[in-house]
């Protein structure tokens, strides 16, 4: 569906900019979504699947897919990669006991072919809980001075209140618009 959404809106001359949302379970993922499109924090429960919203940011088009991020739903990740112009991978800052698997999963997502030439943005979420990792502490665990194929950059951010969202935004216009 969103293939034929984004056809569609090439042939009427709007491009919309496909980005992917992942992240381990409870990272925030669909929280930031919802604060993306409507600025308010909205309970949300465990993503089954995804959930797919478009988001503009003056007048440049995104649709956002958020993935679900528990472990049996990792491995069909792929499947969303295709045509992917940003991956967003949202951490919890104070799960540092998961922060490997984090890693892992980066890493082997940046690998596969269908998103070479994707960027990437690292939302630090969770920053208002006392004790969580700072944006560059998890920089330097995700080991993200190594990644020199993408261009990333790392926003530290709270999805309930929405701080440093619309940095994250700002971010994700200027890579479309270099591109």
């Amino acid at each position: 569906m969103g293939f034929i959404l984004t056809k569609m809106l090439s042939v009427f001359g709007d491009t919309e900019h496909k980005v992917i949302i992942v992240g381990l379970d409870n990272a925030g993922k669909t929280t930031i979504l919802y604060q993306f499109l409507t600025k308010e924090a909205v309970h949300t429960s465990p993503t089954i699947g995804s959930n797919v919203e478009e988001i503009t940011v003056r007048k440049t088009h995104f649709l956002v897919w958020d993935i679900g991020g528990q472990d049996n739903l990792r491995a069909s990740w792929y499947s969303y990669y295709g045509n992917t112009e940003i991956v967003i991978l949202v951490v919890d800052s104070t799960d540092r006991e998961r922060l490997t698997l984090t890693k892992e999963e980066l890493h082997q997502m940046l690998a596969h072919e269908e998103l070479q030439n994707a960027a990437l943005l690292i939302l630090a979420n969770k920053q208002d809980v006392k004790g969580s990792m700072t944006a560059t502490e998890i920089s330097q665990c995700l080991t993200l001075d190594s990644i020199s194929s993408h261009p990333w950059h790392v926003q530290a951010c709270c999805a309930l209140t929405g701080e440093g969202l619309p940095a994250s935004l700002d971010w994700m216009k200027s890579r479309v618009v270099a591109n």
